[in-house]
């Protein structure tokens, strides 16, 4: 928690700056995540202050959009296909080997902070499935093979 009072300046300018603004909280939220990159755990209780809303409101709306981050991002964001046409061509697979090479679960990140993954429900690749989608590039057709390299090459800090 030390370190995430080192944002409290870029908290409360945000506040200043927006909490009179009609229906204030997600752009709030939107703003600290695009200045600081996630929403730190020490923003909730300014927030909350700033806007008259309890603890419970603010944790709440940044727990129900999933693009919210509370911990710092990756360096890389990852993530798979698990619509259909990329089910039926394979991803349950490359999903079960992306977990057991990063250990870590469908919304986790890897312990080295290297990479971050989450599902998504199409890419519009659908005719070259499975598909995966890494730092906005879309990879598709993808293998094992082609799968373990994006990660190695990610996880050296490689252009991936």
């Amino acid at each position: 928690m030390p370190d995430q009072l080192l944002h409290l300046p870029v908290i409360q300018r945000i506040l200043a700056r927006d909490k009179a603004t009609p229906g204030a909280l997600l752009p709030i939220l939107h703003a600290i995540q695009h200045d600081i990159g996630y929403i730190p755990d020490a923003a909730v209780p300014e927030i909350a202050h700033a806007l008259n809303l309890s603890l419970a409101e603010v944790r709440g709306v940044i727990s129900f959009y999933h693009d919210f981050r509370t911990t710092p991002p990756a360096r890389h964001t990852l993530r798979l296909c698990r619509a259909e046409s990329c089910q039926s061509r394979g991803a349950e697979a490359l999903a079960a080997q992306l977990r057991e090479q990063l250990a870590l679960d469908d919304h986790g990140t890897s312990a080295d902070g290297a990479i971050s993954l989450r599902p998504v429900y199409c890419l519009g690749a659908c005719a070259c499935s499975p598909a995966l989608e890494l730092d906005g590039q879309v990879h598709a057709r993808l293998t094992p093979e082609r799968l373990r390299a994006l990660v190695n090459g990610c996880r050296e800090d490689a252009a991936c």
